[in-house]
C-alpha cells in the first residue's frame, strides 16, 4: 500500500482502530510476560538460596559442642623464628 499523508498511515484504510489495537495489545503482552519471568526467575532463585542457607545451618555442628568435644584437636601454635 501506498500512503499519501501520514493520517492515510495511522488510519489504515478504516482499519486503524483495530490495526493499532492489536499492535498495542501485543507489546503490551510481551511487556507483561518479559516482566513475569524477571519475578519468577527472582523468586525461584531466592526459594534456592532459602533452602541452601537452610540445609547449610541445619549441616553446621552447634558451635558449644564443638568447642567442648573430648576429640577435638587443640589448636597447633607456631612461634615466629623457631629453628627446627
Amino acid at each position: 500500500m501506498i500512503w499519501q499523508s501520514a493520517s492515510e498511515f495511522w488510519a489504515m484504510g478504516g482499519y486503524g482502530l483495530y490495526v493499532w489495537g492489536s499492535m498495542g495489545v501485543s507489546a503490551a503482552l510481551m511487556a507483561l510476560e518479559v516482566w513475569l519471568v524477571r519475578v519468577g526467575r527472582r523468586q525461584a532463585l531466592d526459594a534456592v538460596c532459602d533452602a541452601m542457607d537452610t540445609e547449610a545451618l541445619d549441616a553446621e555442628p552447634p558451635v558449644a559442642s564443638q568447642a567442648f568435644s573430648a576429640g577435638a584437636a587443640s589448636p597447633v601454635h607456631f612461634t615466629q623464628g623457631a629453628a627446627s
